[in-house]
């Protein structure tokens, strides 16, 4: 893909490329304008560990300069999302640590689902099998959800003696499927299966487990090959709106609308439309 240009002095420290990027603790790859983040640690299905909370943070910060990369997927291998914190890599070293690097920690956890919510990509979540804890939060942090029947989400922190406000998902659950079904959720730590998922709106669509990394990764496509300066507003415009009343938002949202409509990828949009063709979307 053709990167637009900037002036050079612009060009510096605000375009970045992803396509030499390995990281050290997940799997990525690119299919076209779709970024693919694989957490790969099937043995123990998939779970976090301090650095692998770091390395993503790092990346979905990064993603905020890469233009080469419009959506981004994330999914679990070998039939599970994610089982949260490892138990021996994160738990248990949690237990003998000071005030200062247990905030430390929890900051940086909450980082992350700042960093997912930062960065202007649509992102969607391929929820297979077990998705608990953490991966819950990154489940819930990611702006559209596909599952399966047999997945199972649980924000399970209350069943190991915290609270369920971790993360922003007192703040972000109930705006996904309501305060009494968040509260549901959060206070008893169940799980929450793929039909019931689907009916209370936390996932967007269902998908065959064979299927769902193809059906995923073909909506992240189609989603790419859209306005990406539009959908990254519309990201930002549903985030920084929880915030404001109806009219601050109105006002925001027509100050967001006339920005976009100086940009060429509406042009396109009229002249396709005129000459009754589809658009070509180069996020310029």
């Amino acid at each position: 893909m053709t990167q637009r240009k900037m002036d050079g002095f612009l060009e510096a420290g605000n375009r970045q490329s992803l396509l030499d990027f390995k990281p050290a603790h997940f799997a990525w790859a690119q299919q076209g304008a779709v970024g693919v983040i694989t957490l790969n640690r099937p043995e123990r299905k998939n779970p976090l560990t301090f650095d692998s909370y770091a390395e993503l943070r790092d990346l979905f910060r990064k993603l905020c300069f890469v233009d080469e990369v419009r959506a981004i997927v994330v999914q679990g291998a070998g039939g599970n999302f994610c089982s949260g914190g490892d138990v021996h890599e994160i738990i248990g070293p949690l237990t003998k640590m000071s005030m200062p690097d247990l905030l430390a920690f929890t900051r940086m956890t909450g980082d992350l689902v700042k960093a997912m919510r930062a960065c202007p990509q649509p992102v969607l979540a391929a929820i297979d099998g077990v998705c608990a804890g953490a991966g819950a939060i990154m489940a819930m942090a990611s702006d559209l959800r596909v599952g399966t029947a047999r997945s199972k989400t649980a924000f399970l922190f209350t069943r190991v003696g915290l609270a369920g406000c971790d993360m922003g998902a007192c703040a972000i659950l109930p705006r996904i499927v309501g305060q009494g079904r968040a509260s549901d959720l959060l206070y008893s730590g169940r799980s929450l299966g793929g039909e019931e998922g689907l009916s209370w709106g936390f996932l967007n669509r269902l998908a065959e487990p064979e299927a769902l990394l193809q059906e995923t990764v073909g909506w992240a496509q189609q989603i790419a090959e859209g306005p990406s300066f539009g959908h990254a507003m519309t990201k930002k415009m549903l985030h920084q709106e929880w915030a404001m009343g109806v009219d601050e938002a109105i006002e925001s949202e027509a100050q967001a609308q006339a920005i976009c409509m100086m940009t060429q990828d509406f042009h396109r949009a009229y002249e396709a439309f005129v000459s009754k063709e589809r658009p070509e979307f180069k996020g310029d």
